[in-house]
């Protein structure tokens, strides 16, 4: 695999990070946790209308495009693996910008998935 393929594969897995974290930061704003205690219509609008959603929903769109190229270079069992690094991005975004509670169940966990997607990569 050459240098650039990499450097698209990890732009689209830190994509798919931020989008994650961009959606989470909508979803638990006021606005939308008031819509969602007055129901399903409410709810909707308020997603409709955050920016956030927005740019969350773009950020992944973007990273799709640049997925679907990967995917004509490379298989995708060698690929997908490299999406186990979002799992430990998205798990650091969280603490850090979310301000969630990582415990060190969590940690292990997650560097076991890690650990499993690097090896898959290997045999590759």
């Amino acid at each position: 695999m050459n240098l650039l393929l990499i450097l698209v594969i990890l732009g689209t897995v830190i994509m798919s990070a931020v989008a994650q974290v961009t959606l989470k930061a909508a979803v638990s704003s006021p606005a939308i946790a008031a819509g969602s205690a007055e129901g399903f219509l409410p709810t909707a609008l308020a997603v409709a209308g955050s920016p956030f959603v927005w740019i969350g929903l773009s950020i992944y769109g973007a990273s799709i495009f640049a997925w679907m190229w990967v995917l004509s270079k490379v298989d995708v069992s060698v690929a997908y693996p490299f999406v186990g690094i979002s799992f430990i991005l998205t798990a650091v975004m969280g603490a850090l910008v979310l301000h969630e509670n990582i415990t060190p169940l969590r940690i292990a966990g997650t560097l076991l998935v890690a650990l499993g997607c690097f090896l898959i990569v290997r045999s590759a």
